[in-house]
């Protein structure tokens, strides 16, 4: 089980690779950072099937989409200087104590 968890992490980082991959590749005319886009989406999704083989859909997806929304915020706001304002930044905190949440207390059958 401890494995399943592993793929949704793997997966959540390659899901904010490509999200700032996105940024970088300008509408997919640039064409290195085109290819990691496409690379890192698919190896996203990849290691979510992986998770998905042993965790409910409902929680592994939510907890993939929850650290990929929240490091690319950070991403955002550290690399792109992009608002750092008090409430983004408690939003995001939310996000991350769901995602914590959903990770503890998650029982297995």
């Amino acid at each position: 089980m401890t494995m399943a968890w592993i793929y949704i992490l793997i997966a959540s980082v390659f899901e904010i690779c490509w999200a700032v991959g996105l940024k970088y590749s300008e509408g997919f005319s640039q064409l290195k950072a085109t290819i990691f886009t496409i690379t890192t989406m698919i190896l996203s999704y990849v290691f979510l099937s992986l998770g998905v083989r042993h965790l409910p859909i409902g929680t592994a997806y939510a907890v993939w989409t929850g650290i990929g929304a929240a490091g690319t915020v950070l991403y955002g706001m550290i690399f792109f200087n992009e608002p750092k304002e008090i409430l983004r930044i408690v939003f995001i905190s939310l996000i991350i104590i769901g995602i914590i949440g959903l990770r503890i207390t998650y029982k297995t059958n």
